[in-house]
């Protein structure tokens, strides 16, 4: 509350320090001058001690709002006394309005300054048979106007504070928004991978021991090989598990090359030895960002895991170009196709290709599919490149 009461001033960390010194300075120099014409008396320790006071005010910490009223005061009587004095003491009375503006709630410290000023105003009018209006209007005017300003700074100081502060919380909040929307992103990646890797196998499982069980009592030969055909399932779902847990870790690829053998192998592993699978690649690439590389894999990764499951192809090419700050992927298959216009969104197929288009656009690029019925798919994806991946 102290730092919100001083407003602007109390934000400037020396400014206490400049107040002291100079508040110093003229103390020394009305004290030489005092001395030149007069014997010091007493009036060279109050000058001592009210420099003492000032400095001190100055390396105080922490500040106490009691204390700091109470040091106002007697450096104030102090001062007074001085002026009375040896009316030269009348110019301290500029830098010690400050640190009284700076000491004192309001309206005690404006109240105090404009008691200042009638003191330099007695204390000149003493110096002159005749009256002077100027030692009437000239203090009380400078005392008025150093009040005025300090109150108009402080109070724009406080609306600026409270601006800040609002600006603050709405960053925060920011913040907080942006780490939930990337919770939910991130879950929506993980629901789309464990949909096109784990969720059709382990509906086919499903499917497969389903058919074992209502034909278990009439074919047990059918049975059995229903089951058998459920373990391969059940084990080739088991790798794709790790390899879902594995594609969480950072990527460790980094260029084309590496990007191609990264397709290659999974063109291995992911189609069938009845299916023929060409790659095609043209152009390279010295350096590639993580998410295009993720983005690339997992749509190779849907577009056949399509292709295999739904299509019935027998032949795969997936081509591979990159472009000048862009790279294109086309994975055709010669399956039975379909009206892409058709699918809904229910589908496990619209699932799958819903996949696609929204990680595709996550990175900045789209993808089209071409389709008809008896005459294969061709899944095509148009992602940029980072420049400085």
């Amino acid at each position: 509350m102290d730092q919100v009461r001083r407003g602007v001033l109390g934000a400037v960390g020396g400014l206490d320090r400049w107040l002291a010194g100079v508040t110093a300075v003229f103390v020394l120099a009305a004290t030489v001058r005092y001395i030149d014409r007069h014997d010091p008396g007493p009036v060279l320790a109050a000058a001592v001690v009210l420099t003492i006071a000032v400095v001190w005010w100055a390396a105080r910490h922490p500040r106490r709002p009691a204390v700091d009223a109470a040091f106002a005061m007697v450096v104030v009587a102090l001062w007074a006394g001085l002026t009375f004095a040896a009316p030269s003491f009348a110019w301290v009375a500029v830098p010690l309005a400050f640190i009284v503006l700076r000491s004192l709630p309001q309206p005690s410290g404006g109240a105090v300054v404009l008691a200042m000023a009638l003191v330099v105003v007695i204390a000149g009018s003493r110096l002159s048979d005749r009256f002077d209006p100027t030692l009437i209007v000239g203090p009380l005017g400078l005392a008025g106007i150093a009040v005025a300003a300090y109150h108009g700074l402080q109070r724009e100081s406080e609306r600026r504070q409270s601006l800040l502060d609002e600006l603050t919380a709405a960053q925060e909040l920011l913040v907080a928004e942006q780490r939930t929307v990337g919770a939910l992103r991130e879950r929506t990646r993980l629901a789309r991978e464990i949909h096109d890797s784990v969720g059709q196998g382990l509906s086919s499982i499903v499917l497969l021991l389903d058919a074992a069980r209502r034909s278990w009592e009439s074919d047990p030969d059918r049975a059995r090989e229903n089951v058998t055909m459920a373990e391969g399932s059940a084990r080739h779902e088991l790798v794709e598990v790790r390899r879902v847990i594995g594609d969480l870790a950072p990527a460790a690829i980094h260029t084309g090359e590496q990007l191609v053998g990264a397709i290659d192998a999974l063109l291995r592993r992911d189609a069938p030895p009845e299916i023929e699978v060409e790659l095609r690649v043209d152009g390279d690439r010295e350096s590639l960002a993580p998410g295009v590389v993720h983005t690339v894999l997992a749509t190779v990764r849907g577009a056949v895991a399509n292709s295999v499951e739904h299509a019935r192809a027998s032949r795969i090419v997936v081509t591979l170009v990159f472009h000048p700050g862009r790279l294109t992927l086309d994975v055709h298959d010669d399956g039975r196709g379909f009206d892409p216009a058709g699918v809904g969104s229910a589908g496990e197929r619209g699932r799958g290709l819903g996949g696609l288009r929204s990680r595709a656009e996550e990175g900045g690029g789209e993808v089209m599919i071409e389709s008809t019925v008896g005459e294969g798919t061709t899944v095509s994806l148009h992602l940029p490149l980072e420049e400085d991946a």
